[in-house]
């Protein structure tokens, strides 16, 4: 990521709506957006299948019974929208997978999350890239992914409406076909 250049376009955008970016409260300003977007877009530096790699560490279910879904909710990520780079916020992700012969630790589950949320993103390409990734780290393809999400993009500009949440689904193989196994998203 190019910091220095994103100051520099920073300065300019506040100078294009008006503000003076010399004065005592934006001098900064550039600066420390340019180390919040070096956060907040980190998962634009890896792929899908880097991110499996990165956070698949997996233990064997042979012999423990771990043929049955594992489903984690309430997962938390925020993300920015690539058509207004607007915030997609209180947003909430429920992934299940059946293993298959090997499971995911859960926390790893919750970073699959986080990282991929780190992009400039839709909300059903994020859930896509979700259940890529966990599908690529455990080897299963029957994986679901349900993000519930709000996106200022319609809350604070255009219609302003503050009540609207977007729910998107994303199902694989028995997810996609078994309609019990995927209300356990729900």
């Amino acid at each position: 990521m190019d910091k220095e250049k994103i100051k520099f376009h920073i300065r300019g955008l506040l100078e294009a709506i008006g503000e003076d970016p010399d004065r005592e409260g934006l001098v900064d300003t550039p600066e420390r957006v340019a180390e919040m977007y070096e956060e907040v877009f980190e998962g634009i530096s890896y792929s899908n299948a880097e991110i499996a790699e990165m956070f698949g560490k997996t233990f064997s279910s042979e012999g423990r019974g771990a043929d049955e879904a594992v489903i984690v909710k309430d997962i938390t990520v925020f993300s920015y929208c690539e058509h207004h780079m607007a915030l997609m916020y209180d947003m909430t992700v429920n992934v299940g997978y059946i293993p298959k012969g090997k499971v995911l630790g859960l926390s790893k589950i919750a970073r699959i999350c986080d990282m991929a949320a780190k992009r400039l993103q839709l909300q059903e390409k994020l859930g896509r890239d979700i259940a890529e990734i966990i599908s690529l780290a455990t080897g299963s393809e029957d994986v679901g992914v349900k993000i519930t999400g709000c996106h200022s993009c319609m809350t604070a500009r255009g219609i302003k409406n503050q009540t609207s949440h977007t729910e998107t689904w994303t199902c694989m193989g028995a997810f996609k076909n078994n309609k019990e196994l995927k209300m356990q998203l729900n």
